[in-house]
């Protein structure tokens, strides 16, 4: 049933790839204007191993910022939900924090941190925290109050009521924030890697559009959009696993 689904799509994907391949064809399009599917196949299989050192360093990128991203917007929504006093002061500030734009931080993260590894994580992390931080805080929220007062005239502490009530009913919201987060993560690594790197994809794709090697850079941008689909697959197995009684009820 589940590989059913994906008929459609790839059929899709499948019908656009040919068009697009007859139209370059048909239209003797020059390969560094637009490649076809082939061309862009024949420069992803020339360059793998290169493309393989740069993937490794971008992935490396994301798991750190994902972590980072993760830990710190659980703590967040914590703090949210045990003071009111702190999601007044808080929940505003995540808000805003969103209008600024992060492709213009990263110069300064640069100039601030060095070419290393810090400043793509830290733009990951930046990517990712808002999401993640953001739907937990919600699902932290989400409790029944009576549920909660039936737990506390059964005695339950505090810490009881947190890990019997809150988390399980958080547990949905944070996946759905880390699901949004994940398929942001690579692009995040990417803007990173745009300012100032040594190894990734994104200093991949500049050396290669500056070289007018166009198939190059539509190689690269395939692998990120498999990459992204690839995490957030991996998020929702997680989810399935951690949360089997989740999609019984659907």
């Amino acid at each position: 049933m589940r590989a059913a689904r994906l008929v459609l799509p790839a059929a899709v994907l499948l019908t656009l790839a040919i068009l697009w391949e007859l139209v370059v064809w048909g239209l003797d399009v020059p390969k560094w204007i637009v490649p076809s599917p082939s061309a862009i196949w024949q420069a992803f299989w020339e360059m793998r191993a290169l493309l393989g050192i740069h993937v490794a360093q971008t992935m490396l990128e994301v798991a750190i910022g994902i972590g980072i991203a993760v830990a710190a917007g659980v703590a967040v929504a914590a703090a949210i939900n045990f003071s009111p006093l702190l999601q007044r002061a808080i929940y505003p500030l995540l808000v805003i924090s969103q209008t600024v734009p992060i492709l213009a931080l990263a110069p300064l993260l640069i100039i601030w941190f060095g070419f290393g590894i810090a400043p793509k994580v830290i733009v990951v992390t930046l990517f990712c925290f808002f999401p993640i931080a953001v739907n937990t805080s919600d699902g932290l929220t989400s409790t029944e109050p009576e549920l909660i007062d039936l737990f506390r005239s059964m005695g339950a502490t505090w810490l009881q009521i947190w890990r019997k009530v809150r988390l399980p009913a958080a547990l949905p919201y944070f996946f759905s924030g880390l699901k949004i987060a994940a398929t942001y993560s690579v692009t995040g690594a990417i803007v990173g890697e745009w300012v100032g790197a040594k190894q990734g994809l994104g200093i991949y794709m500049l050396r290669s559009s500056a070289a007018f090697k166009t198939a190059q850079v539509f190689s690269a941008i395939v692998i990120t959009s498999l990459l992204s689909i690839a995490l957030f697959l991996a998020v929702f197995a997680l989810e399935r696993g951690m949360m089997p009684w989740h999609f019984d009820e659907r």
